[in-house]
């Protein structure tokens, strides 16, 4: 009964929209113009994320492409559990690594992350059509 008041396509969507907004709100805030990597975005991976075990111009790349990239494909619904899967290693990375203390945070994030690596996009989904 729930099933249909709740439809699970529904659920994923929700829950894609939702990470998808996290992350990619949070790689808005380390660029300028178009697409520039911003000076403050390099100088926080060099300093309040120095415990990231790779270089900081390239862990800020990575982490700012990522953002954008990844919440772009949850919304899309493609590739979606690889999607999911890379952000959930950006969550253990910045967990581990950087926001020890911010696990209940975190483990809302994974909570998200979760069924999407396990269940896929749902019915509305550019891999469901693909799919077909």
């Amino acid at each position: 009964m729930a099933h249909q008041l709740l439809p699970l396509s529904l659920l994923l969507l929700v829950q894609r929209l939702g990470i998808a907004s996290i992350f990619f709100l949070s790689g808005r805030t380390k660029i300028e113009g178009w697409f520039t990597i911003s000076d403050s975005a390099y100088e926080l991976f060099r300093t309040e994320y120095a415990g990231v075990p790779l270089p900081p111009e390239f862990a800020a790349v990575m982490a700012t492409v990522s953002e954008h990239l990844f919440p772009v494909l949850l919304v899309l619904g493609l590739f979606t559990r690889l999607s999911a899967l890379a952000l959930l290693g950006m969550t253990l990375t910045i967990q581990i690594f950087v926001y020890p203390d911010a696990w209940p945070t975190h483990l809302s994030w994974i909570g998200l992350l979760l069924p999407l690596i396990a269940l896929g996009g749902g019915k509305v989904s550019l891999d469901q059509l693909l799919l077909r």
